[in-house]
């Protein structure tokens, strides 16, 4: 389909909006010596997003549709997520669980290779949405350890259009003002990812201790 101008450029706001809360996390995460995991996966899930709306807006403007540019949001998006879910775990419990070690290398091998079996990379959608989901837990148990509900619903509020906009996506009769909707709802759920980060960033509450966890 054709799609407008302003809705291709409009598609560049959630992803400096996803890359710059993601960036925030680094003072949070931190303390665990992991800051540069969180600048590797900005750096992964900003590019993700900045080569799918580059693509759409390439189009936009006349341009040949690029399908290799558009096909690297979900590799990009897997690795991206699959780091920053073990930065997370990491910072939260002060290691990488065994399980999830293994995890997230064997699914993003063993969705990679459907991608490649298939001739598309929707496989990795799969790997994709269980690291973020994985990510956004971690920082809603974060959040809610230092005491910051608001943060916690916020980042609650993002993974829930996350998968609301799955189903959305999916649908295909996409017509530009599904579209804009779609665009719009993205960019509402990343500004709450954003001030969630932010408000994480920010927190001077304390973790409660387990003497007052215990009273």
């Amino acid at each position: 389909m054709e799609y407008p101008i302003s809705l291709a450029v409009e598609d560049f706001v959630p992803v400096v909006l996803t890359t710059t809360g993601v960036l925030l996390l680094r003072r949070p995460l931190a303390s665990t010596g992991v800051r540069q995991g969180v600048v590797v996966a900005a750096t992964l899930i900003g590019t993700a997003g900045f080569t799918k709306a580059t693509a759409k807006l390439i189009a936009a403007t006349g341009g040949p549709d690029l399908p290799w540019l558009r096909n690297l949001l979900f590799p990009l998006l897997t690795l991206g997520f699959g780091v920053l879910c073990l930065v997370a775990a990491s910072a939260r419990i002060g290691r990488v669980p065994p399980w999830l070690g293994y995890l997230v290398p064997g699914l993003t091998a063993a969705c990679a290779l459907g991608a490649i079996l298939a001739h598309d990379p929707i496989p990795m959608l799969l790997s994709t949405t269980v690291f973020a989901t994985l990510t956004g837990s971690q920082l809603i148990l974060m959040a809610r350890a230092r005491g910051d509900n608001i943060a916690a619903g916020l980042f609650g509020t993002q993974l829930l259009v996350f998968f609301l906009l799955g189903p959305l996506a999916s649908r295909p009769d996409q017509t530009v003002t599904l579209q804009w909707i779609e665009q719009l709802c993205n960019t509402a759920a990343q500004a709450a990812f954003l001030i969630a980060a932010w408000r994480l960033s920010a927190a001077t509450v304390a973790a409660p201790t387990d003497e007052e966890l215990i009273r």
